[in-house]
């Protein structure tokens, strides 16, 4: 009987499983070093986050905000691929590359736009008791 963690074609990897958290946190790393609106979003983040532990606000309100903070944060990840990924195809940056970047890029403004409003929604109540 072989145990399952030791077999040379292993099903499950912990090295391998941990390697991929490694990268995974390089990523943000260097969006968080390279991209400065990545920056003011973690920073606006932290914010709501604290708002939230502030105002006694439900947790279906918290579970919102918080699906609304990674959303954001998610999407400016894919945006900053794609513009890498882009940068690397086409690194004069032609006219069907740009759109696709500003495509990404409204994606992004759209989501945080709409977490925008939902924090208001949320908040504005609790600002005003």
């Amino acid at each position: 009987m072989r145990v399952f963690w030791y077999n040379e074609n292993m099903i499950f990897s912990f090295k391998k499983f941990i390697r991929s958290f490694q990268y995974a946190f390089c990523g943000l790393r260097y969006a968080f070093k390279k991209e400065q609106s990545f920056r003011i979003q973690v920073l606006i983040a932290l914010v709501v986050i604290v708002l939230m532990f502030h105002f006694n606000i439900t947790s279906l309100e918290k579970t919102i905000l918080l699906i609304m903070v990674f959303l954001v944060l998610s999407l400016e990840l894919v945006n900053t691929t794609a513009e890498n990924i882009l940068n690397v195809v086409e690194p004069n940056s032609r006219p069907r590359a740009q759109v696709i970047k500003d495509t990404m890029a409204a994606a992004v403004l759209v989501a945080a736009f709409g977490a925008l409003i939902i924090g208001l929604i949320i908040f504005l109540p609790y600002l005003f008791k």
